[in-house]
């Protein structure tokens, strides 16, 4: 086998994690990967992975739950043309192992579909290697430390870290009446093992073989804080993490969330109903490039433009966004929330340029869509476990600065708002139509921001507001590290980002 591993030590934790202690060896890797391919596959992968977790909430100063799991386990997949046959065992064994790539490769042979191995399946014609593997190094260099962060500190101290946000909330303003506080963390290990007849320029019908691991720290604090005043009650929510451990939440932190989200309540409390019509709306850095995410963001994705799904479907090369607009997707970032070593196919993750200067450059791929719509992997075929199929998602997706300062863009509006933050939202892919409520939102009234509003609603076409931004600004934010992407069913942790943004004739939905 060829190694692609971005750190030496990832791929030493992941032996001793998945082949060592189950009594296994490369040998057997190679053997599971062989049986698949005793059925006529283009592609065969084994994805293992080791998850463990936690999660504190903090309710009122009462730890109102505390939860740990472990996760552990084996997908087996092939790829015969566009179908794929998948089976997975939580049993890391040799005898799991090779049930797993008898079922997928007899999957395989009748057509796709996928299957849970039992614990106990039978090992009678399991193919067998006697070869040593050829591993090859190829080092990179790592975006995030492989640390442990559940271990990084003791659970008291997780629960004073939540009492003291708690506390600074409170004190922030008297018209706080509840906090929520919560804290979670992951720590995994995933190693992926890929053979394929295709690809990189090799010769139909040599196989290519692939080793690769990472370890991925990620952690998350977040805080929900209701103000109320004269009746009236209102949330604010402020959070972040990323890809380091417990300590990156220092006391200064925990002040910058407690404050921002007391200040989104204490705003709201003197929201007005927002206004309703065509308008033009203003959107701030960072988080509001969620719009962007969903609007835009899935639109780009490999699998729904090979399908036709798409609106940006067979538009390589076309203008689909006004001058200016470079939107990257870039799982290189370090530390980042989205951002990882390698892809859940063993793939280095890449700074894809999607759109540049408005023109439409690629799509985001993975290394079944990638072969069918023959161009590169791009790094971002991701899956939420070892019982899920890998399919093209987004990392750290963001649009690039502009030329323009923020006040003057807020300065250039006669009358529209100003959307800093938002909620949920809704998005038709096919067509682009998306749905997105602001949760924290202001009046522009002849260049000035004057008041916040409540209740408003962004409705519009993703492609369509693409060519509406007049203005982008120079100064672009990512978000704070608090990003989950849903597709399929499957959730993935994400990035995202932009400057300020300028766009012409939106529909607002208000109460106004």
């Amino acid at each position: 086998m060829n190694l692609i591993e971005p750190q030496l030590a990832a791929l030493a934790t992941a032996k001793d994690l998945f082949l060592a202690r189950y009594g296994l060896t490369e040998l057997d890797v190679s053997a599971a990967l062989a049986e698949i391919f005793r059925h006529r596959v283009d592609y065969a992968d084994l994805y293992f992975q080791y998850a463990r977790s936690e999660s504190w909430s903090l309710e009122e100063g009462i730890v109102k739950s505390g939860s740990f799991d472990i996760e552990e386990g084996v997908g087996v997949r092939a790829v015969t043309g566009d179908k794929q046959a998948f089976s997975y065992s939580d049993d890391i064994s040799r005898d799991a192992l090779m049930a797993a790539a008898r079922a997928t490769r007899g999957i395989a042979r009748h057509g796709a579909g996928r299957v849970r191995v039992g614990d106990n399946a039978s090992t009678s014609g399991a193919a067998s290697s006697t070869s040593a593997s050829n591993l090859r190094a190829t080092p990179r260099t790592t975006l995030y430390s492989p640390l442990d962060p559940l271990a990084s500190i003791d659970p008291a101290e997780k629960i004073a870290l939540l009492e003291r946000l708690e506390r600074m909330a409170r004190a922030r303003d008297p018209h706080v009446t509840h906090v929520m506080a919560n804290l979670a963390g992951t720590y995994e290990v995933m190693m992926v093992a890929a053979s394929s007849r295709f690809g990189g320029g090799a010769t139909h019908g040599t196989n290519r073989e692939l080793l690769a691991a990472d370890v991925r720290p990620l952690v998350r604090l977040s805080v929900t804080v209701i103000a109320e005043r004269d009746g009236r009650r209102e949330q604010g929510y402020a959070g972040g993490g990323g890809r380091f451990g417990y300590a990156y939440f220092d006391d200064d932190m925990l002040a910058a969330y407690a404050n921002e989200a007391v200040d989104q309540a204490l705003v709201n409390l003197d929201a007005r109903a927002a206004p309703a019509g065509p308008m033009t709306v203003v959107l701030g850095p960072g988080w509001p490039g969620v719009l962007l995410h969903e609007a835009i963001g899935h639109g780009l994705e490999g699998d729904f433009n090979r399908k036709g799904s798409s609106a940006f479907a067979g538009r390589i090369g076309e203008r689909v966004a006004a001058r200016g607009i470079t939107i990257v997707d870039d799982g290189t970032l370090a530390d980042r929330r989205g951002s990882l070593n390698v892809d859940d196919e063993g793939h280095a993750t890449q700074c894809t340029v999607l759109i540049e200067d408005g023109i439409l450059k690629g799509y985001m791929q993975d290394t079944l869509n990638a072969r069918l719509m023959k161009t590169g992997v791009t790094g971002n075929g991701r899956r939420e476990s070892y019982a899920s199929l890998p399919m093209p998602r987004m990392t750290n997706t963001y649009m690039l600065n502009g030329t323009r300062d923020p006040g003057e863009i807020i300065a250039s509006v006669k009358d529209g708002l100003y959307a800093v933050n938002f909620g949920g939202g809704q998005v038709d892919i096919t067509n682009g139509k998306f749905v997105f409520s602001a949760t924290e939102a202001y009046r522009i009234e002849n260049g000035k921001v004057t008041y916040p509003v409540k209740g408003a609603t962004l409705i519009g076409n993703g492609p369509d507001a693409l060519t509406r931004v007049s203005m982008i600004g120079n100064d672009m934010a990512l978000d704070a590290g608090v990003g989950v992407c849903g597709k399929e069913g499957q959730s993935v942790p994400v990035g995202l980002g932009q400057p300020t943004l300028r766009i012409d004739g939106i529909t607002v939905g208000g109460t106004g």
